[in-house]
């Protein structure tokens, strides 16, 4: 059982970019500090609420800053890049990182990217695919290259010359290639069949309600045993929030008082998906009507939190409901306020104290 941190991230959108970077690049070193074992970024381009473009280049600073984290990329848009550069780029990062890297990947779901990049919504998908087939031939093979698509090409025939290393794009260090992960969070999930279906890992998303969080492991398994395989518990993370306070009353307070950075976080979601009409995705359960699936009852479904003694038994149940996820990534939440001192201390007791007893409990499971 490994604990990761995911940060979308998110902040209140007045935030300066200054600020959250650095408040952003202090939670990941305090995570390396107290073991965390992996650290996984998102990427937007037009959200100033998730500000960061380029996961990469952010997880390229921590590199020298660490020792523990494997980082991850939750996920690049494959949509909105040429093929060519996002293999070039998270090859290099692979090498920067002696290997610590998990390449996540995804079609993309903010609206105003899709607009900027001009991507129409029902292709994207194909788009996608298309992206990650090209990836993966450029990086299994050598020059000269001539892989055709619908969207991109990828070419490189006369500008060749092996003597200088000329026309030879960079392969990772990781062989054949780093993991691959997709983020998925619908309940009925196709992402799911496609990732057990290729080999690749998955993410549940944080505000996935429980039931499709324990659909995703159905489905993925599934279709990992229609590819000849079986699912591995190590290839799944689940994501939540997670608020640790030395009591249940004081967590309780961190939860649901007015400043506190997961009922904003909650809220914000809530708003961006039914904007986009994919609130369905969120709802505790299907049949409920829309003003029914307010952030406090998002908060309710998707909140683990307490003393470490209520979360170690929450962890328990969450893993006996949904299924045997292998990693746990903690949903990284803003630091604005009283939060900082909150989220630190909730860090601390969360690796230290709940983290070695919910392994003891994985291991003594599978044990039986």
């Amino acid at each position: 059982m490994r604990l990761g941190m995911f940060m979308m991230p998110v902040h209140p959108p007045g935030r300066s970019m200054s600020e959250t970077l650095a408040e952003d690049t202090a939670k990941s070193v305090l995570a390396d500090k107290l073991g965390y074992d992996e650290l996984w970024m998102g990427e937007h381009f037009s959200a100033t609420t998730e500000p960061f473009p380029s996961p990469l280049m952010f997880l390229a600073g921590l590199v020298p800053q660490t020792r523990n984290l494997t980082f991850g990329t939750a996920v690049i848009n494959l949509p909105n890049h040429h093929p060519a550069i996002v293999a070039a780029e998270c090859a290099q990062f692979d090498h920067m990182s002696g290997g610590r890297f998990l390449m996540g990947v995804g079609s993309g779901g903010l609206a105003s990217d899709f607009e900027l990049f001009n991507i129409d919504p029902a292709a994207r998908q194909r788009q996608f695919m298309e992206s990650i087939d090209m990836i993966l031939r450029i990086w299994a093979q050598d020059p000269p290259y001539d892989i055709k698509g619908e969207f991109w090409n990828v070419q490189i025939q006369r500008a060749i010359m092996p003597e200088l290393g000329v026309g030879t794009m960079p392969k990772p260090l990781q062989k054949p290639h780093p993991p691959i992960h997709i983020s998925i969070s619908s309940p009925d999930s196709a992402s799911a069949k496609l990732a057990g279906s290729k080999g690749w890992g998955i993410i549940s998303g944080p505000v996935a309600p429980l039931y499709a969080v324990a659909n995703h492991w159905r489905a993925y398994s599934e279709a990992r045993r229609e590819a000849g395989s079986r699912a591995r518990s190590e290839d799944w993370r689940v994501s939540r929030l997670m608020i640790v306070a030395p009591t249940d009353a004081e967590a309780e307070e961190r939860v649901y008082g007015e400043r506190a950075s997961n009922h904003y976080y909650c809220s914000y979601m809530r708003k961006a998906l039914a904007a986009a009409k994919r609130l369905w995705m969120i709802k505790p359960q299907p049949e409920m009507p829309d003003e029914d699936c307010t952030p406090e009852a998002i908060m309710n479904e998707c909140v683990i939190y307490g003393s470490p003694r209520t979360v170690l038994d929450r962890l328990v149940a969450l893993r006996e409901r949904v299924g045997p996820f292998g990693t746990l990534l903690q949903i990284g939440l803003d630091w604005g306020g009283p939060n900082e001192a909150w989220e630190r201390e909730g860090m601390r007791l969360l690796a230290q104290d709940v983290m070695p007893r919910f392994r003891q409990h994985v291991t003594a499971q599978a044990a039986e």
